[in-house]
């Protein structure tokens, strides 16, 4: 019999044993420099996203630096930072399927450049509904998306 699957729900609450601050190794240091980077908590990043307000905006980088600074690190990890955000966004979609209230406004957190995340919930579709509801101007350019004026509407994190 197999296991039965986690909710995205379930994953977002399992911390796996993170936060956890590490040494970047020589395998690291090409991309990340040196210092330590620190692996969030699944619920950390969620906490994070929770914060953007209506009509503002954050980036996965902005994330990023906000838990750096809470950890004293370096760098925050950019590939776990980003599934975490996926992570959170899935569980706000399937909260909000279940009809609960104050889900993670995830279609607020774009990536590094300000380009809408295409596996996000609803798909380009839906974030572009979404962030012109809330009075942003959302441009194509070739196959990706982007929020114009983005850098403009950064919301602050804050620690």
């Amino acid at each position: 019999m197999a296991a039965k699957k986690k909710t995205w729900r379930e994953k977002l609450a399992d911390n796996k044993g993170f936060p956890k601050v590490m040494k970047i190794d020589a395998t690291k240091s090409k991309r990340w420099g040196t210092g330590t980077f620190v692996i969030p908590a699944p619920a950390e990043v969620d906490e994070l996203m929770r914060r953007v307000p209506k009509g503002h905006l954050t980036t996965i980088d902005e994330i990023r630096k906000v838990l750096a600074r809470r950890h004293g690190a370096t760098i925050a990890c950019p590939m776990t930072t980003g599934i975490f955000a996926w992570i959170a966004a899935h569980a706000a979609a399937e909260a909000q399927a279940a009809k609960e209230k104050n889900t993670t406004p995830f279609w607020r957190t774009l990536k590094s450049s300000g380009e809408l995340n295409p596996k996000y919930p609803g798909g380009i579709a839906m974030l572009t509904l979404k962030l012109k509801n809330e009075g942003h101007c959302v441009k194509q350019k070739g196959k990706r998306f982007f929020v114009e004026g983005c850098a403009q509407r950064l919301a602050t994190l804050g620690e």
